[in-house]
C-alpha cells in the first residue's frame, strides 16, 4: 500500500461542509466516490487536515489516502480531476511514508477571511466574501488583534456546541490587509476551535465599527466566555487556506 498526500482546493458553496454526513452532499463523500471508482467499487478513506463548514472554502486543504495502485504520484491529480465536480480541485499530489498523518502531523494552519467593504453588494462576491459596507477604523482592529496573539484559552471565541474541553490554543499571527474593495484577514496558529475564526472576525469587525472598544480585548478573552465577544461572522468569507508539515514553509499569497 502507497500512502498519497493531496493538497485540494474547493469552493463550498454547494456542500454541507467537508465531512461525510448522511444523505448530504460534502467533500469527502465527493473524494470517496470517486477513489472508489477508481479503485472498481472498493472503498477508499480519505483523512484530512481538519473539517470545514458548510459554505467554508479551502485553498489549501490537505488530505491523505492509501492505495494499492501503482499510479505515478504526479499523475494523481490528473486521475481524480477528470473524475471530480468543477468546484474541487486537486493541486498536488505526493508519496509519503505510512507515518505521515494529514491531521496529526499538522505543524500549523492557516485561514483567511474576506470582506468586501464596497457599499453596493457583488453579485460576484455573495459566495466567497462577507458584504460589510461599513466605515471601519483599520487601526483600532490592529491594536485589538495584538492582544489576541499568543497561546490563550480562547473560549469566548468558541462555539458554545464544541465539544472540546481544552481550548488553549497559540495563535501565532493575525493580519489584517487592505484590498481596493474591502480586507482580507490572516489568522495563523498551531490549532482553530470550532467556529474560532469566525468569531474573531466577527469581533474584531465590531471593534472596526466602534461597537466594542479596543482595549477591551484582553477583558473579553480572559472572561472566558462566549457572550462576551462579538457575532459569528458568516462561513462564505472563510477559506482554509494553508495547512503546514514539517520542513515546509512556503509563503502563498492571496489571489
Amino acid at each position: 500500500m502507497q500512502r498519497v498526500k493531496c493538497t485540494i482546493s474547493y469552493d463550498g458553496t454547494g456542500f454541507h461542509g467537508y465531512q461525510i454526513q448522511p444523505r448530504q452532499r460534502t467533500v469527502q463523500g465527493v473524494l470517496e466516490d470517486t477513489l472508489s471508482a477508481i479503485h472498481k467499487g472498493v472503498r477508499i478513506r480519505v483523512t484530512a487536515s481538519g473539517r470545514t463548514d458548510a459554505g467554508v472554502h479551502a485553498y489549501g486543504q490537505v488530505f491523505h489516502f492509501d492505495t494499492p495502485l501503482t499510479i505515478p504520484q504526479e499523475k494523481w491529480p490528473v486521475v481524480l480531476n477528470t473524475r471530480l465536480p468543477d468546484e474541487v480541485t486537486i493541486k498536488h499530489a505526493e508519496f509519503v511514508s505510512e507515518d505521515f498523518h494529514a491531521r496529526f502531523s499538522v505543524v500549523n494552519k492557516e485561514y483567511r477571511y474576506r470582506v468586501y467593504t464596497e457599499e453596493w453588494r457583488s453579485p460576484f462576491h455573495r459566495h466567497f466574501a462577507l458584504h460589510y459596507p461599513h466605515t471601519l477604523s483599520i487601526g483600532e482592529m490592529k491594536k485589538a488583534a495584538l492582544d489576541l496573539i499568543g497561546k490563550h484559552d480562547f473560549t469566548s471565541f468558541c462555539s458554545a456546541k464544541t465539544e472540546v474541553e481544552d481550548k488553549v490554543r497559540n495563535l501565532y499571527s493575525i493580519t489584517i490587509t487592505e484590498l481596493e474593495d474591502g480586507l482580507v484577514f490572516s489568522f495563523k496558529g498551531d490549532g482553530f476551535l470550532y467556529n474560532m475564526v469566525r468569531i474573531l472576525v466577527g469581533t474584531l469587525l465590531e471593534v472596526g465599527s466602534g461597537n466594542i472598544r479596543s482595549e477591551d480585548m484582553k477583558s473579553i478573552l480572559a472572561a472566558e466566555d462566549r457572550n462576551r465577544a462579538g457575532k459569528t461572522a458568516p462561513p462564505h468569507g472563510l477559506y482554509l487556506w494553508e495547512v503546514e508539515y514539517e520542513s515546509e514553509n512556503e509563503e502563498i499569497q492571496f489571489k
